[in-house]
């Protein structure tokens, strides 16, 4: 019966609402309405209409020179779309229009690089304007006897053409989410059933989480679906790729700690029914505990005010709700149905179930395997000697986490990207034979008052600036100016980031030279660099609020299910240093080994926000373990026996979920690369350091009082002594 409800919602959900696929709006607004950059462009699109709009720079480009027969091309295809416009084109330059020395002087220096603006409609879906390139791309083949510009390469002696600025990164940036979602979600699949099948060996059982998995992608994604079409949410291709991979990771994470469970049981009761109901109660508290730490912790980026990173929490929070939901209902279903057929070959059976199935075949009974494993010497080192196991993995874990103040963080949205994207190339072909800031340029704008302020002077002592455009009037308001200043550096890049400060200076100077009240609120400075100055902004605001957030929901959930203050200090404090340490080993790999220059400025609050919830998962699982066991024997021996007992099925998940995660730096992407490398060290580094030796270590030396202020009574043979020893 619980079978057929998952297979009935599942259906129904997917054939009354929409998928979330069919909802995803990459060109959401990442920033406020209340942000400087965000005003400013809303003045441009009132004051200046001929600002409005989302410009694709088609960069035209031989290293031999631009000559009569290319530049015929350009003016054909000017001529084509100022009389038939691509749908959403708003504007082109009339080169047709112009005499041939005329357009020779719109020519780089070196005579190799032209560019031709197309200025599309603010809001153009990405997917038209990726249409819109496919026709650019067929006419200028045919206006170039046939050869394809767009398929030559930089270093081609033909003409090669390219289109960047703020429509083309924006166009190749979706397709790269687009075609990463296939590519990831194959990868992610293959490797979680060969991890499965390594560690259980059986096929069966390989599929048990996968489908458990299924089913919960089947329903989150129509009730995502149905909340981004009333206007609910918001959800962009970036969250739903990496909800793909938390839900594969953290889904089977919670399906193995069941499983093991139930392997457990079934050597120990003949009845699989009874196996089942003992297993279920045993790990129950556990998995909802974790996954309610984890939908809690997702549901903190609602605090976020940057858009990418608000937009991460509802897909995440109620992906790990309905696969928590899936692990306690749906997966337990599945194993009732099969019983022990779901470990074939190696079915697990009871002594006497063994010396029954040896007598009839005639058989002696086979001696049960008297090996210590892995996990219980560990264990065994964690009780005899933990003050060295603690001062061992602090010294390590510190080590690593001691490189974090020497982590560079970058806001550039280009270096995110694979070098050999079209947009990218164009832009570096922009950089070498026009100034780089031409891509991007910064618009400044002011309210004279009605008084004579010569911004253009103002900004042209900048040093810094490269360019500085002819002032322009406001259509509503003639005493707002604008000036376009084209920096000497990448407008992208976090150099240019930094000047914005200094441009809004000159010009509040300028203001107050001249006479003007209230200069600092007659001033607005727009475009990309402006844009991702005040991403930057957001993006420091949200580390510092959500991650203390974070911290707290989790204290909060720890507290109420361990009812110990003690527990729940050691617990955050070990996660929080796994993040550190993460973050350092990170850095290292990146930068030393991957030659990466500096790390996404997102990537310290995905990686905390997922490391510390996801961390928290296995100390749950483990300490829940010690805390029923020392209900019956010595602190000691239950600290033993849990590190035994989820050693293995911890270090299965760990080593599944870290494998997720490091699928996405797999991906071209620069800032899933980053993440999916810094979160999958974070994991292994909970599962083979905090969760075996730093956690149960400092139990075993705090004592009975890592239980404060929960009263536990001593057992026999138990004392504060032998506890601390």
């Amino acid at each position: 019966m619980t079978l057929l409800v998952w297979i009935a919602l599942a259906a129904a959900l997917n054939v009354l609402w929409p998928s979330v696929q069919s909802q995803e709006n990459n060109n959401a607004a990442n920033l406020p309405a209340t942000f400087p950059s965000v005003r400013a462009d809303e003045l441009a699109k009132r004051e200046f209409p001929s600002a409005e709009g989302v410009p694709a720079l088609v960069v035209w480009h031989r290293e031999s020179g631009l000559n009569e027969g290319d530049l015929s091309v350009v003016r054909k295809l000017a001529e084509t779309y100022s009389e038939k416009p691509l749908p959403g084109q708003i504007a082109v330059p009339p080169y047709h229009r112009m005499p041939l020395p005329a357009l020779q002087a719109q020519l780089s220096g070196d005579k190799q690089t032209l560019v031709m603006p197309l200025v599309f409609e603010s809001g153009t879906d990405t997917d038209r304007l990726k249409d819109n390139f496919a026709a650019l791309r067929q006419e200028a083949a045919a206006a170039n006897a046939g050869l394809d510009p767009f398929a030559e390469k930089l270093s081609s002696d033909r003409l090669v053409a390219r289109v960047t600025g703020p429509a083309g990164i924006q166009t190749d940036a979706v397709g790269l989410f687009q075609n990463a979602d296939v590519s990831l979600l194959i990868a992610t699949v293959l490797l979680v059933l060969v991890l499965l099948l390594a560690i259980y060996r059986s096929p069966i059982l390989a599929v048990i989480p996968l489908v458990g998995v299924g089913f919960a992608y089947g329903v989150t994604g129509p009730m995502l679906g149905f909340l981004a079409k009333a206007g609910w949410i918001e959800v962009d291709g970036q969250a739903i790729s990496i909800m793909t991979v938390l839900l594969f990771g953290a889904g089977t994470d919670y399906g193995l700690f069941l499983v093991a469970r139930f392997r457990q049981l079934l050597t120990v009761e003949t009845d699989k029914r009874t196996a089942l109901k003992q297993a279920l109660t045993g790990s129950s508290g556990a998995i909802a505990m974790s996954g309610f730490t984890v939908v809690l912790s997702l549901a903190a980026l609602l605090l976020a005010e940057y858009g990418a990173v608000r937009r991460f929490a509802v897909p995440f929070s109620l992906a790990i709700l309905v696969m928590a939901i899936a692990s306690l209902t749906l997966v337990p279903a599945l194993l009732a149905i099969l019983g022990r057929a779901s470990f074939y070959p190696f079915v697990p059976r009871t002594p006497d179930m063994i010396r029954e199935r040896a007598a009839r075949k005639g058989v002696p009974a086979p001696e049960p395997p008297n090996r210590r494993t892995a996990g219980a010497r560990f264990a065994d080192l964690v009780v005899r000697r933990p003050w060295a196991v603690i001062v061992v993995t602090v010294a390590l874990l510190g080590g690593a986490a001691s490189f974090v103040p020497n982590v560079k963080f970058t806001y550039d949205l280009l270096s995110s990207f694979p070098e050999t994207m079209p947009s990218r190339e164009g832009f570096a072909l922009i950089g070498e034979s026009f100034s780089p800031g031409s891509l991007a340029p910064v618009r400044v704008m002011a309210d004279t008052g009605g008084k004579p302020v010569d911004l253009r002077s103002a900004l042209e002592r900048l040093p810094f600036a490269d360019r500085v455009g002819e002032a322009q009037q406001g259509k509503l308001n003639p005493s707002i100016v604008s000036v376009e200043l084209e920096l000497n550096v990448n407008p992208y890049d976090n150099e240019a980031m930094a000047y914005i400060p200094e441009v809004r200076g000159a010009v509040v100077k300028a203001l107050a030279e001249a006479g003007v009240a209230d200069a600092e609120e007659r001033v607005w400075i727009g475009g990309q660099t402006a844009s991702q100055y005040d991403a930057k902004r957001a993006g420091e605001r949200d580390g510092k609020v959500i991650m203390p957030v974070v911290v707290g929901l989790i204290a909060l959930l720890l507290l109420a299910y361990l009812r110990s203050f003690v527990a729940t200090l050691y617990l955050i404090a070990t996660v929080v240093l796994s993040y550190g340490s993460a973050l350092g080993l990170g850095w290292l790999v990146l930068h030393y080994a991957m030659g990466a220059d500096a790390v996404a400025g997102a990537i310290p609050l995905y990686a905390f926000v997922f490391l510390v919830a996801l961390g928290e998962d296995y100390n749950i699982f483990m300490i829940s373990s010690i805390w029923k066991k020392r209900k019956e024997m010595p602190l000691r021996q239950a600290i033993r026996e849990g590190v035994r007992e989820t050693g293995g099925v911890i270090t299965s998940a760990g080593l599944i979920l870290a494998g997720t995660f490091a699928v996405l730096a797999t991906l071209p992407i620069q800032v899933l690369l980053q993440f999916g490398l810094i979160t999958a060290i974070g994991v292994l580094l909970d599962t083979f350091v905090v969760r075996p030796f730093l956690v149960p270590a400092i139990t075993a030396v705090l004592g009975r009082a890592a239980f404060w202020p929960a009263a536990v009574p001593a057992r026999n043979g138990d004392v504060a002594r032998n506890d601390a020893s």
